[in-house]
């Protein structure tokens, strides 16, 4: 989790447009700065699940109803328990806090800084607990067992349950818990600051093995037996230890190959088809399992989970469908940049501002599928998950950390310089100069034991180098400045602000050095942006990092040290805050209900993801048949481009754009609302299902808000579960006609036209030339396996012509099955095709909309056909083609002209300024 470099974005072209050098990250979580007897204490073995009272009941409210009025909008129900709801959220669904806090402030406690190593120590008592709303510890890990694990609990080195600190003021057992060590700390001082919840972490980048196993069985198997093993064992590991909740930091159920720690590649990666799914189990079983724990108990336990923000994890993560059990998510919006490679930037940028030189190297900038749209900031990933959720369920990860390189060229005093490096940590063929020595106080180790570059640094120590102190505690870390100069204080750090990214960093000109930072300047906006945004707080890793002037310290000549700056300031702002957004819509949505779920499924694996092109299922669990002409609406997060389109010919369009263009300064909306409708020809029956083929460029969460339009009246998904449903509403059964029995539709296009007063001849399929073919000549160019085909592209193979629906390569026409090729038919004869029915029709009326009772199949329908005009026995191009206009929702085959051409759509997209016809060869082809 925190401080963990997570694989992040770096496209290298347009089928993978997040790859990392390697996919990874560096192996350089801060928080696995530890001894290896730490190391060795942390997660081994499982607690023992001797049986234990349950914690002392609080007085509950009876009712179902009274409790459901406490439960955030959007939050799982689990069936048949009584969830106590209200004892942790008010009537309006938000978390209690306290009287003094307006948001939340979560901060992380790392078990192993316990100062034993001789490093300082910080321990429960330097927790400011007047000042934050829930510590999370960490960490716990999954044994082999699949149980939670936190060492061996009658080892008096545990430092969770164990070890004692004897003459540290403040850490004096509590002789009343049956155990020690910072569990009994934290159980000390929470009875001192009741409002305060404690959760326990469970994974992180290093102890995140257990997951994978835990979760499935082999390469496509849930594991549900494990699952239930280990939320059985959490249920009595809170119970037995007093916390409120568990934070679940699994780095990473993501698809795509070679992501999270490379000790676990060999177990991760033959699975990861399956990550997601048992993801999903794993999260539903724990919510219902806490659940069921805090009905018997009269507790509320809370289920959260540390977050990746990096676009290229999430492409592989589906649309993270496990919010729905969540309490809330703990972004981690830090390490964005880092020294996993040469690219210098930023580790917590709140926004972009269109100059990222990671992105700009990758051409996603320019690259029109993106809309201009940069991922490598805060902004982005809070827009990412408020596609699922509302604001007050999402908390900023801020970091009290540092990123850095060195030898560092170009950029203006470095940011967005280059730092090329060598020897690079396992799993990463090329990587960034890592800043060592003093600018690298909190390093990781290789294997064999020799420092891991990073510039990863206590804010405290980057105070001292920015104040040019040498601080008195380098010693105790190793440090030897008299004998090495990569020890010793050299040159001076200048800090530097950038006000458009929210981002500060020292500049050490003399050594090549850049130090990413945060501090009173950077997060003062980010509390301000969580203010404006109705965010529901911050969550901090780790609070160790914190900072304070002492000038006690360093014999006299005072330095920074461990102190509570940041998170005062945290305080401070936040303890008058309006209440953060309790709703996930921004418009108002209906009383009412329908029992119809909404899912994305059969997502493409990995690198094959892109275009993501998932399918919209809409499964019809309510006891009446939706009608064709039944109108859908949701939203997805402007994360990705209002751009998304379907390739199933329902019409799908986007309706509200919350953003178009370039994000530099930030998303100016949270969604984009699309609608489509089930064609006339098309019904859901009880019990049944549809499919809509997606496609879009960037990751989202959700979608969201969806709302059903039946009969006239409008409904909510019972199965989003709003806070107005007190059970699905069965819509009135509409009375409209039932079409008879038509042959689907099997690509996009325009519907066949519908009963009309004119001709009794029916025109054959009009794409048919009526002269007799002498022999075959495909004019396409043929398929080649390496070339990559876009949209509206037309190829030959096999003796047919087939057309592109979408962006491919290497998926073989006729051979594969993923839908892309359209068998235009076998290729064209030798004879002269016309394009006129080979009947004669009279002049007819403008088709209707009543569908035929046996209409002619056709290459595809929509609900409502494109108005045409009257044929003739020799039809002219008599309607006249528009021109092309930004605003336009176009989809493939519209055309339009341009400076006097034509052009033909390649891909349903809605027009924009600078998306000209002859700008965008990707978007359209000049006929």
């Amino acid at each position: 989790m925190a401080g963990d470099s997570d694989g992040h974005p770096n496209a290298q072209h347009l089928l993978a447009p997040f790859r990392t050098q390697g996919a990874l990250s560096m192996l350089l979580s801060h928080r696995l700065r530890t001894s290896a007897a730490a190391i060795a204490t942390l997660g081994m073995l499982a607690l023992p699940l001797s049986p234990l009272a349950p914690a002392p009941a609080q007085a509950m409210p009876a009712s179902q109803s009274t409790q459901e009025q406490c439960r955030p909008d959007g939050m799982y129900q689990t069936p048949g328990v009584n969830t106590p709801y209200c004892l942790a959220y008010d009537t309006s669904g938000r978390e209690k806090l306290g009287s003094d806090h307006g948001r939340r402030i979560i901060g992380y406690f790392a078990s192993w800084r316990t100062g034993k190593d001789g490093t300082p120590a910080f321990l429960a008592s330097n927790i400011p607990w007047d000042k934050v709303t829930h510590i999370n510890y960490a960490f716990a890990s999954v044994s082999s067992q699949n149980k939670i694990a936190i060492g061996d609990t009658a080892s008096a080195d545990n430092p969770a349950t164990g070890m004692t600190w004897p003459g540290v003021a403040g850490a004096e057992m509590d002789s009343a818990l049956a155990y020690k060590g910072h569990f009994n700390l934290l159980n000390k001082y929470k009875k001192q600051h009741p409002s305060v919840k404690t959760l326990i972490s469970v994974g992180g980048w290093a102890d995140t093995s257990g997951f994978y196993t835990m979760t499935t069985s082999d390469a496509s198997t849930v594991n549900t037996a494990g699952i239930n093993t280990f939320a059985d064992s959490v249920v009595t590991f809170l119970r037995t230890y007093g916390f409120d909740g568990v934070d679940i930091d699994y780095e990473y159920p993501t698809s795509m190959k070679d992501a999270g720690n490379p000790i676990d590649w060999a177990t991760a990666n033959p699975r990861r088809a399956v990550l997601m799914k048992g993801y999903v189990a794993l999260m539903k079983t724990l919510r219902e399992k806490l659940d069921a724990a805090a009905a018997q108990d009269g507790k509320y336990y809370m289920l959260t989970i540390a977050a990746p923000t990096s676009g290229y994890l999430l492409r592989g993560m589906e649309n993270y469908q496990v919010t729905q059990y969540l309490d809330y998510i703990n972004l981690m919006s830090y390490d964005l940049h880092g020294a996993w490679n040469q690219y210098v930037g930023p580790n917590a940028a709140l926004y972009d501002q269109g100059n990222d030189g990671e992105l700009a190297s990758a051409s996603i900038y320019t690259t029109q599928q993106y809309g201009g749209i940069g991922y490598l900031n805060t902004d982005w990933a809070y827009h990412y998950f408020r596609g699922a959720v509302q604001s007050g369920r999402i908390n900023l990860g801020v970091p009290y950390y540092t990123r850095g390189w060195k030898n560092v060229s170009g950029g203006t005093n470095g940011l967005w310089g280059t730092a090329p490096g060598s020897g690079c940590a396992t799993g990463l063929s090329t990587c960034g100069d890592g800043a060592r020595g003093i600018d690298n106080l909190w390093h990781d180790s290789n294997a064999d034991g020799s420092e891991i570059g990073a510039g990863s640094n206590p804010l405290w120590h980057a105070q001292n180098l920015q104040h040019g102190i040498t601080p008195s505690y380098l010693g105790v870390y190793g440090l030897n400045p008299s004998a090495d100069p990569e020890d010793k204080l050299t040159g001076s750090y200048a800090r530097y602000y950038d006000s458009g990214l929210v981002a500060p960093w020292l500049w050490n000109a003399q050594k090549k050095v850049f130090i990413s930072t945060e501090d009173e300047e950077s997060l003062a906006a980010k509390a301000q942006y969580v203010i404006d945004k109705g965010i529901g707080g911050v969550m901090i890793w780790e609070l160790a990092g914190d900072y304070a002037y002492d000038a006690s310290r360093n014999g006299g000549k005072g330095e920074y040290f461990m102190g509570t700056t940041l998170t005062s300031l945290l305080y401070d702002k936040f303890r008058t805050a309006t209440p953060y957004g309790a709703k996930r819509a921004n418009d108002t949505m209906p009383t009412g209900t329908i029992n119809i779920k909404a899912e994305l499924v059969e997502f493409a694996l990995g690198d094959n993801n892109y275009p993501i092109n998932p399918k919209l299922r809409l499964t019809n669990n309510s006891t009446m048949a939706i009608p064709g002409g039944s109108e859908f609406q949701f939203d997805y997060p402007t994360t990705a481009p209002s751009t998304m389109a379907d390739q199933s010919g329902f019409g799908l369009k986007v309706i509200s754009s919350g953003h178009t263009g370039a994000n530099k300064g930030g998303l100016k909306g949270d969604f984009n609302r699309v609608s489509f409708t089930l064609p006339s020809w098309q019904s859901i029956p009880v019990g049944g299902s549809v499919d809509v083929a997606l496609v879009y460029y960037l990751p989202i969460a959700g979608p969201s808000n969806f709302v059903a339009k039946v009969g006239g009246q409008s409904y909510l998904f019972a199965s989003e579960y709003p806070r107005t449903s007190g059970g699905a509403t069965t819509p009135t059964a509409v009375g409209t006609a039932t079409p008879t029995k038509t042959a689907a539709p099997t690509a996009v296009g325009t519907a066949t036209p519908t009963k009309t007063s004119g001709p009794t001849a029916t025109p054959t399929k009009t794409a048919a030339p009526t002269a007799t073919p002498t022999g075959s000549t495909c004019t396409a160019p043929a398929w080649k396996s390496a070339d990559v085909y876009t949209g509206g592209a037309q190829v030959s193979h096999g003796g047919h012509t087939w057309q592109a629906q979408w962006w491919t390569q290497g998926e073989e026409p006729g051979v594969t099955t993923s839908g892309v090729w359209l068998d235009k038919g076998a290729c064209a004869a030798t004879a002269t095709a016309t394009t006129a029915a080979t009947s004669t029709p009279t002049k007819t009326t403008a088709p209707t909309t009543v569908a035929t009772s046996t209409p002619t199949k056709t290459a595809a329908a929509t609900s409502t056909p494109t108005k045409t005009a009257a044929p003739t026995a020799t039809p002219t191009a008599t309607s006249s083609v528009k021109a092309w206009a930004a605003g336009t929702a176009y989809k493939v085959g519209d055309l339009v002209t341009y400076s006097g051409v034509t052009y033909r759509c390649l891909q349903a997209h809605t027009a924009l300024v600078g998306w000209e016809p002859p700008n965008v060869p990707a978007l359209w082809q000049a006929s």
